[in-house]
């Protein structure tokens, strides 16, 4: 048996709360890869990726207002339209990917649910909450 790991797929380690689901996330690394199934996580470094998966949702690039430290953005966001909460504050997409690569972070997000229908699930996971 082999018990080797498949390319392209990383574990998160264990998260309290985290859904079981998010345990397996396959990797993206253009915009030319897709999902082995529907409803499952992938994640991704790719600003390509991210910044397709964004505007196909109508979602912008901001931070969270008062988060900015000495003149550096503070933490990062995608305004989604329709989803109340914090008003936040809009950044340009090279001020957030700038951002995005200093912090050494990856985009978990997953393209559509099981059922085919759209997702705007994602979240920004810092490197020492993935195992590679």
């Amino acid at each position: 048996m082999n018990y080797q790991r498949r390319p392209r797929t990383r574990e998160l380690q264990t998260i309290p709360g985290s859904p079981r689901s998010l345990k397996q996330i396959q990797e993206v690394f253009s915009l030319d890869d897709r999902p082995a199934r529907p409803g499952r996580p992938l994640i991704t470094t790719d600003h390509e990726v991210i910044h397709r998966w964004a505007e196909q949702r109508g979602a912008r690039p901001a931070i969270t207002p008062g988060s900015s430290y000495h003149g550096e953005l503070g933490v990062l966001r995608l305004e989604l339209p329709g989803f109340g909460g914090v008003v936040l504050q809009p950044v340009t997409w090279d001020e957030w990917f700038d951002h995005f690569n200093s912090q050494g972070l990856s985009f978990l997000y997953v393209e559509q649910w099981a059922d085919g229908s759209p997702s705007n699930f994602h979240r920004l996971e810092g490197a020492y909450r993935i195992q590679a």
